[in-house]
């Protein structure tokens, strides 16, 4: 074996659990058993109790040969007994009555006279032992409860130290010291938030030069928020601060400090920082500080004092040590909304840090960073990828390449395709294909469904969410789907277009009603967005002629539920008002998207037939209905059931509104409320 093979080997043995690799624990049990059984054999019987004789009852057993002696080990004893007085001895052994008896345990205790003694000795039955001393006495007394002591450490106190849970340990700090050898993590690993690698990076340039900053009169930050969607990179960008700084680096959860017992979140928060100034200068990393960090004075009956304790000590520690000491905390959340504000000013957390979803570049680079590990074909093109990814967070990109990884190796690759990506992609955005029995009544409504939302958008679109595909093949939750897919990052969204996509949503019921005369419930989630979409219009983004005026807003508390102490902000009649520029804007929208559909009755026949033929079709076959009357462009089938990917199906929540995802035909089973 290679000396490198040798130290990886050294420093896997080095990091076995405890647990698994204890030699000493096993010669510890070995000689605990041994002393028990040893313990055992040196006891007398204490199932039989002893008879008790007389001196001359054992003298006349004697000279009748009725006492043991066939095996030493239980041969009678004559021992002297200090405590009862001169010449007073104790002779234990076993005897019996006559030869027709049993032998059985006797005792004998009192005083032998001489003749007596003659007797006993004459019989050669009995072995003499000295004087049993003091001393003798106490350890053969205190011997077996020491056993007893020690086999309860062994088995509870020590076990629980290790485990971390002793009862001298519930006050310590659980924050783990991380190594610079072990999974280190660089900023070049970091991609999609160069503003926040470059914030973070100064901590570490700081740490290895102060003179730099100091010599300017500057002051490093005592503490950096990272504040971000979940998925965003926040704990990685803290790991790379770990590899890169040549400090040591502690880690630990918001959750680690409360526990149920009174007093341990702030003996832990003290127990930290202490740690801090001894390894000074150093980086404190604490992840999902809401859990800890949670507003005060917010709960039922005054609030959580143990929650508020630990805040406390932590807000005291923060602003209480030197800034000479060099400890800096790092945390991160993605609840800053509930954060104590005495946490969030300058002097505990100076600097707050955005990570926020990539952009266009953001996403080109995570995925080339992600890429590395994967096989990739010389087809797959990084750049049209991202471009089709919008709202897809560094974590959401890093699953994707891992899911068309996954389809193509089931699919019998050696590399990972565009395909494979194309599918990976639809797969995390709208849901996994289920092919589910339906007849044709419920195909063709399924059918019709999907191409009044497909022919809406196709009509009303200005090219900024062309459709992207459609298909009667159940996703997810839905019979079918019309994906859209924006062509830029959308940051804003104007009022025409919010009218759209409430346009668009319309189409699936119109469709049914126009063609079918009757409606179903497919339209469930469809009238969802609709609604949400229109109410946001008018409470929270002005677009309404009840003017700029937000009527969304709330005095919620923080740890209560939502609805228990909402308070309206607006009289009844406003109330009136704002639902019924609710349902102004949604009817409007309807009549509009109802016109369409009538005027270009002859493509929704169209869509609907080529959806029941070849069941998914692509948007530019929609384009060619509409500008054709026909579809000229040759339709890709769909792989067979047997190359479907058959992994765990990633819920989708409010990503449809983001990628355009009208919502599809629902399953006819009881949406949540």
């Amino acid at each position: 074996m290679s000396e490198p093979e040798n130290k990886k080997s050294r420093r896997a043995l080095k990091n076995v659990p405890p647990d698994r690799f204890q030699p000493k624990m096993l010669i510890f049990w070995l000689v605990l058993v041994g002393a028990v059984v040893g313990l055992l054999m040196w006891s007398p019987n204490l199932n039989t109790a002893p008879e008790t004789l007389t001196i001359q009852d054992v003298v006349e057993r004697a000279e009748e040969k009725n006492i043991y002696n066939e095996d030493p080990r239980k041969a009678a004893v004559i021992r002297p007994d200090p405590s009862g007085g001169r010449d007073w001895h104790m002779i234990t052994g076993e005897s019996r009555k006559d030869v027709n008896s049993a032998f059985k345990p006797f005792r004998a205790a009192g005083r032998v006279t001489d003749s007596s003694m003659e007797r006993l000795q004459k019989s050669k039955l009995f072995s003499e032992q000295p004087t049993t001393t003091v001393l003798a006495s106490i350890v053969a007394q205190v011997i077996p409860f020491l056993i007893i002591i020690g086999l309860l450490y062994f088995l509870f106190v020590r076990q629980l130290k290790q485990a971390g849970r002793g009862a001298m340990s519930f006050g310590k700090s659980r924050a783990k010291l991380l190594t610079r050898d072990r999974d280190k993590i660089t900023f070049a690993e970091v991609a999609g938030c160069d503003e926040a690698k470059e914030e973070v990076s100064e901590v570490v340039e700081f740490l290895k030069d102060p003179k730099k900053f100091t010599k300017m009169g500057g002051k490093i930050p005592k503490g950096i928020l990272m504040v971000g969607p979940p998925g965003t990179g926040k704990t990685l960008l803290a790991k790379a601060v770990a590899g890169e700084a040549d400090v040591p680096f502690f880690s630990i959860s918001g959750s680690d400090f409360v526990e149920m017992f009174v007093g341990v979140g702030a003996s832990r928060v003290r127990d930290m920082f202490e740690q801090g100034r001894k390894s000074a200068p150093c980086l404190i990393f604490i992840d999902e500080i809401d859990a800890v960090g949670r507003q005060r004075g917010a709960g039922v009956g005054g609030g959580n004092d143990e929650r508020e304790q630990t805040l406390n000590s932590l807000l005291v520690e923060m602003d209480g040590f030197d800034t000479n000491e060099g400890v800096i905390i790092i945390a991160a959340t993605n609840r800053p909304d509930v954060l104590d504000s005495a946490l969030l000013r300058p002097g505990r957390f100076d600097r707050q840090i955005y990570v926020d979803l990539p952009d266009l570049n953001g996403r080109e680079q995570i995925l080339r960073v992600h890429a590395k590990r994967i096989s990739l074909a010389d087809t797959v093109e990084l750049a049209v990828i991202a471009r089709g990814t919008p709202g897809l967070s560094g974590a959401e990109l890093a699953n994707l390449l891992n899911e068309s990884a996954l389809l193509a190796a089931r699919r019998g690759k050696k590399k990972v395709e565009m395909i494979d990506v194309e599918d990976a992609r639809e797969k995390v955005q709208f849901g996994r294909e289920r092919r589910r029995l339906m007849d044709d009544d419920e195909k063709k409504l399924t059918a019709y469904h999907e191409a009044g939302h497909a022919l809406v958008q196709a009509v009303l679109d200005d090219g900024h969410m062309p459709v992207h595909k459609v298909t009667i093949i159940p996703r997810g939750r839905s019979l079918g789907s019309t994906m859209f897919i924006p062509k830029k990052d959308v940051l804003t969204q104007e009022k025409k277009k919010l009218e759209i996509r409430i346009a668009t949503g319309c189409g699936g019921r119109i469709a049914e009603e126009v063609v079918l005369n009757d409606i179903s419930n497919g339209a469930s989630g469809d009238i969802l967005m609709v609604t949400k979409i229109a109410r946001h219009m008018v409470c929270d983004w002005g677009m309404s002629p009840l003017g700029m005026i937000a009527f969304g807003e709330s005095n919620d508390t923080v740890f209560l539920g939502r609805e228990i102490t909402r308070s309206q902000p607006y009289s009844e009649e406003t109330a009136r008002k704002i639902d019924a520029e609710v349902s102004r804007i949604v009817d409007e929208q309807y009549r509009r998207s109802k016109e369409i559909i009538l005027s270009h009755r002859p493509a929704l026949d169209k869509i609907a037939e080529a959806l029941l033929e070849h069941e998914t079709i692509e948007g530019r076959h929609v384009l060619e209905i509409l500008e054709h009357g026909e579809i000229r462009s040759p339709i890709s089938m769909p792989l067979p059931p047997k190359l479907q990917e058959t992994t765990t199906e990633k819920k989708v929540v409010d990503k449809a509104a983001s990628s355009g995802d009208i919502g599809g035909h629902p399953t006819p089973t009881p949406h949540p409320a």
